[in-house]
């Protein structure tokens, strides 16, 4: 660790290199900039691929993802990368140090009040700073206050996120406000005003005519609604996105809030109507789907023992994945019905710990459906694979993403499955496949094509059945 006081530290920068007699940084080099309008930031020089070939400079200064300095901004520069501050720093009573020689010809930029992460002094957001790296470098970035694991943020230097943590700054000064900075200050000061009306909202009489209590408005609703469908109730209603009252810039508003996106609540105001009694007859209707989608006729249809139900999937998914027993699904897939805010519902279970979900199927045959193709994904878990094919494949490109694999897995049952991945430069996914037992009832691999393609279409994951049918050894894998 450093030995001299970062509080009293003084910096003074000399020499700096002129734009305008192109005395430009190497490739790379991360500079200290004082700008035309006097400020001073920091950057990596980046030219264009022409710098260099004609009169005229052409670059620019990075500093971030989507965060540079053109080169016309800038009047001069000072290395950053160039200098090594360690010997200095290990002098107890040292507190100025000269970069490149002083001078008195009005060159020198002189910086100081250091701080320390160490002592809990942190920039303010998104605030431009120059450091003291621990290892005696210099460096420049921005603030970035978002939590990485324990620590508090990390200075942003260069595209892609590209950072200093804590723990790699010595010390910290802030350079000058700039357009991001200044954006995230005002923000911050529109919280800050927004908090402040916020304590002491105002209520129109008109449109809060039954108080402030969202309970009431959903009661009232809820009265309407039963006169279409008797078995209406408030937990169906709230199976749509929910609306509450809050205060919005000072008065009371009917919203919905869809929690928070990048430190900023996100609260949609319904400004459909102007009275209590519009939103009602708004509320009614937003909720009327999920109130007709739960009338208990259909969803319990077959009564209320649960085992009826999954008993219809077992036979259904049977069928086809004719290796599974009862005993293995209802231990990989546990149903229920119980009560929920006081509604009878078909709920998945996942455990002691595992939590629960509520399984919204309008009707019971939704419900069965459900839970035949958790059966089948269960049943593929169990059922060994004892041999791959993989499809060879050339560049296949799938609205934009470009297929990975085209896999067949041949199983301990001597059934087949087959695996389809795509993705791009930044995401992807795959999907499996069972290919049933009809497929391979067909009497020629040509037939047979036909029906798998039924399954695991052309058009959607990438190979025909031009493709398919001229691999000699994807028939001879098939059984063909």
């Amino acid at each position: 660790m450093f030995c001299c006081d970062h509080k009293k530290l003084r910096l003074s920068f000399n020499h700096f290199h002129k734009m305008e007699l192109k005395d430009l940084p190497e490739y790379g080099e991360f500079c200290l900039l004082e700008l035309k309008d006097g400020r001073y930031t920091g950057g990596e020089w980046c030219p264009n691929n022409d710098n260099g070939e004609g009169e005229k400079i052409s670059g620019k200064f990075v500093r971030g993802t989507a965060d540079t300095v053109s080169h016309e901004e800038v009047v001069r520069w000072h290395s950053l990368d160039r200098d090594d501050l360690t010997n200095c720093l290990e002098q107890e009573d040292l507190n100025w140090i000269n970069l490149g020689g002083r001078e008195d010809d009005g060159e020198s930029v002189q910086f100081k009040g250091f701080k320390s992460t160490r002592d809990g002094k942190y920039p303010k957001s998104e605030q431009y700073c120059l450091l003291i790296l621990m290892d005696g470098r210099l460096g420049a970035g921005r603030w970035d206050k978002f939590y990485h694991g324990k620590i508090k943020g990390s200075f942003i230097y260069a595209p892609a996120l590209a950072q200093y943590t804590i723990d790699r700054v010595w010390a910290w000064t802030p350079l000058s406000p700039d357009h991001i900075f200044e954006a995230q200050e005002e923000e911050e000061k529109e919280k800050r005003l927004e908090r402040k009306l916020n304590k002491n909202p105002s209520t129109d009489p008109e449109l809060f005519k039954y108080g402030t209590d969202i309970k009431v408005y959903y009661e009232k609703a809820l009265a309407k609604l039963r006169k279409k469908y008797p078995w209406a109730t408030v937990t169906q209603m709230k199976k749509a996105d929910q609306w509450i009252i809050t205060p919005l810039h000072g008065k009371y508003v009917f919203a919905q809030d869809h929690g928070m996106i990048l430190d900023v609540r996100q609260i949609n105001e319904w400004k459909d109507g102007s009275t209590a009694d519009e939103f009602i007859d708004f509320l009614c209707k937003y909720t009327e789907n999920s109130v007709r989608d739960s009338n208990p006729d259909r969803r319990f249809k077959f009564g209320m023992d649960i085992r009826v139900y999954l008993d219809k999937a077992f036979e259904n998914v049977k069928k086809d994945y004719r290796w599974i027993d009862r005993k293995t699904l209802d231990k990989a897939c546990r149903y229920v019905i119980k009560q929920v805010n006081g509604d009878w519902e078909f709920v998945k279970e996942y455990g002691k710990n595992g939590g629960e979900y509520v399984c919204d199927c309008p009707s019971a045959e939704k419900f069965i459906e459900f839970v035949e193709n958790d059966y089948q994904n269960a049943a593929l878990r169990v059922n060994t694979v004892v041999d791959v094919y993989r499809v060879p494949h050339g560049h296949v490109i799938l609205n934009g993403w470009g297929l990975e694999r085209y896999e067949f897995s041949k199983l301990k049952s001597g059934d087949y499955k087959v695996y389809v991945q795509a993705g791009d430069r930044v995401t992807g996914g795959g999907r499996e496949f069972f290919i049933t037992p009809y497929c391979f009832e067909a009497k020629t691999y040509d037939e047979f094509l036909n029906r798998y393609l039924e399954i695991v279409p052309g058009n959607s994951f990438g190979l025909n059945k031009d493709d398919l049918i001229a691999d000699v050894k994807l028939k001879g894998f098939l059984g063909y």
